[in-house]
């Protein structure tokens, strides 16, 4: 996967609309593909909690060593058993799942990872976005794009329904599952008109999701 020639800011996206699905008072968080930790600095600068990450490219690790509590380099696959049971209060997933080659094994294996009460948050990028629905329902085409929706580093796509599925299969109880960043174009609403305005999780990029193991 071509992780190095990823687009300037790719590594260092400071995911705003993400903090607020942060529980009070959080002690131990880790940041689950946390790029040179900047989304992660904020988070330790808002809350004083201990904050660690794991990210696959080394070089920004070893940029977010230099802000965080702890950080491994490397796929997050190879560290789930390092990480310490019953510990985090927060576990972030900021559009990382769809990169894993199996998703599933991951926060199945990560879910014991979780102090009582502590909860996964994700980002997951929706397939159903008005622009990549439209793009395979009129123009007959899948199309890989350098980052969004499309990204060519995917190797997984989830609806808003597929989400709240995977999470409930492995025995999480979902918490929050919401839309983020909505398109403001009008096109996800006229192409809504035929169908009575049932389909509107088209107008949503991402779904923002907490789960907590029961």
């Amino acid at each position: 996967m071509d992780y190095e020639n990823k687009p300037d800011g790719y590594y260092d996206n400071i995911r705003n609309e993400m903090i607020k699905y942060m529980p009070e008072n959080p002690e131990k968080i880790i940041d689950v593909g946390c790029g040179n930790g900047a989304f992660a600095e904020v988070v330790k600068k808002q809350t004083g909690a201990e904050v660690w990450g794991i990210e696959y490219m080394d070089n920004e690790a070893q940029i977010a060593k230099q802000k965080l509590d702890n950080v491994f380099s490397g796929k997050c696959e190879d560290y789930i058993d390092e990480l310490p049971d019953h510990y985090f209060d927060v576990i972030y997933f900021n559009d990382v799942l769809e990169h894993l080659v199996d998703p599933y094994m991951v926060l199945d294996k990560i879910k014991h990872k979780l102090a009582p009460g502590g909860v996964i948050i994700s980002s997951i990028p929706n397939v159903r976005y008005h622009n990549t629905f439209m793009r395979v329902l009129i123009k007959k085409d899948w199309r890989y794009e350098d980052f969004g929706v499309m990204d060519r580093t995917h190797l997984r796509f989830f609806t808003k329904k597929s989400i709240r599925r995977m999470y409930e299969e492995l025995g999480y109880s979902v918490v929050k599952h919401e839309g983020i960043n909505k398109s403001r174009s009008v096109k996800p609403y006229l192409y809504n008109i035929p169908v009575f305005f049932t389909q509107l999780d088209i107008r949503y990029p991402q779904y923002a999701t907490v789960a907590m193991f029961k």
